[in-house]
């Protein structure tokens, strides 16, 4: 394994991403320890999903006491992506592939959910835009239609997270602005997302633990960073432009993607 402290410095970076924009977790985490430790993909994707629900549930112990969780958001979201996150899991099990095949298969996934997350993180104002005028042309009917299509977003979020641990923040940002443009103010929508992503990674986490996809030292150091990052993160006074920051994710997760395509 390498240098610790190497781990720490790069869970407080994930940890504070999360912790101010909600987005950070699988997308930016799993490419690093996939490339910048060498780990299997497999291992990266079940450490990564322990590590965030470890993290998250920090978040919203933070988030919580401010009021801004939706918390009707968030139980239909996981109406969806629990259920989601225990069949992928079930697949996985049942198929019986052999590790190298599992890491083949799961490298691919990653790639392709990493450039469809960084695709729809770079058009995210155009699809609030889309979810704004949409509600305002069919009120009565986007109102009536909203739990249904927030449980469906919640099946694909479920299924992405756990194969890959993409999508938690970043895909389920999007879905959010979307399907509740004036609802959510942006404290509220982060603070929605983690508190959905908690449940579904620790579920989705455990599943993969018990299929060996688990490195507990790496876990350790790792958590001695995120920890204080994200409680920084949602605490924080000065922010960057989230606007900038967005890009910024967005063209980093397009990049890891490609480059996972063409190894």
């Amino acid at each position: 394994m390498a240098d610790p402290l190497l781990y720490v410095l790069a869970g407080l970076l994930v940890g504070l991403l999360i912790g101010l924009t909600g987005i950070g977790g699988g997308s930016i985490m799993t490419p690093i320890l996939v490339f910048g430790f060498g780990q299997s993909p497999s291992i990266a994707v079940g450490t990564d999903l322990v590590l965030a629900s470890i993290t998250k549930l920090a978040a919203t112990g933070s988030l919580g006491f401010s009021h801004r969780i939706e918390w009707q958001i968030v139980g239909r979201l996981l109406l969806g992506s629990l259920p989601a996150a225990v069949v992928v899991v079930a697949w996985l099990y049942l198929s019986h592939r052999s590790p190298s095949e599992t890491d083949h298969l799961t490298l691919r996934a990653l790639a392709l959910t990493l450039v469809g997350t960084g695709g729809v993180l770079l058009f995210q104002p155009q699809i609030q835009r889309l979810g704004v005028r949409t509600t305002a042309a069919t009120l009565g009917r986007a109102k009536r239609l909203q739990p249904a299509l927030t449980i469906l977003a919640g099946i694909v979020v479920g299924a992405a997270v756990t194969m890959t641990s993409v999508g938690a923040g970043a895909l389920g940002t999007v879905a959010l602005l979307y399907l509740y443009p004036l609802r959510l103010t942006p404290d509220r929508l982060v603070a929605t997302d983690i508190a959905h992503a908690l449940p579904l990674t620790l579920v989705a986490g455990l599943g993969h633990a018990a299929l060996g996809h688990v490195n507990l030292p790496m876990l350790g150091s790792l958590l001695l960073g995120s920890i204080p990052g994200v409680l920084v993160g949602t605490r924080a006074v000065i922010r960057l432009p989230r606007a900038v920051l967005r890009v910024l994710i967005a063209v980093v997760l397009v990049i890891s993607g490609a480059r996972m395509l063409v190894t």
